[in-house]
């Protein structure tokens, strides 16, 4: 029986944009470490288990041609770029820390689409795992400023977005 609050490759496959169908997709699943993240006091002064789920999109690997790993995402390089988060991040919620491993893909190892699940295992004792999970694409971010860009430009021609 598959675990419910897990995602697997094919979900996230399922679930991904149609825009990104022809992507190659390198993942990390049941990945566990220890954090200190929470908002409650008695999270906030121990270490406590989080697991991550990661499935990164690339554009045709070309790792497929060049059997070459420099040409994908190494995924023993994000593995420890995920242990090196959880001892550095200064955040209290499950969301933020996605984020930040959202980012992490899609700015330090160049994906073009990521889903992230983050979940604290047995954090009650009538759960398998409370947590997240989001999906970004790098888009987003360039879809983003582009829109403020156009905001600004509005403003300096002395026009305020919105008004009428």
């Amino acid at each position: 029986m598959r675990n419910p609050v897990s995602i697997s490759v094919p979900d996230a496959l399922l679930q991904a944009s149609a825009d990104s169908a022809s992507l190659d997709w390198v993942f990390i699943e049941g990945f566990v470490g220890e954090t200190v993240i929470g908002i409650h006091d008695t999270e906030l002064h121990r270490l406590q288990p989080v697991t991550i789920d990661v499935c990164a999109g690339v554009p045709h690997a070309h790792a497929c041609d060049t059997d070459c790993i420099a040409d994908t995402i190494d995924y023993g390089q994000l593995r420890h770029r995920l242990l090196e988060l959880l001892a550095q991040h200064s955040v209290r919620l499950l969301e933020a820390l996605a984020e930040q491993v959202a980012q992490i893909v899609l700015h330090e190892f160049h994906a073009h689409w990521v889903r992230v699940r983050v979940a604290k295992p047995h954090k009650y004792e009538d759960t398998a795992a409370v947590g997240v999970v989001i999906s970004r694409r790098r888009a987003d971010a360039a879809e983003a400023a582009s829109r403020a860009s156009a905001t600004l430009r509005l403003i300096g021609a002395g026009m305020v977005p919105g008004d009428r």
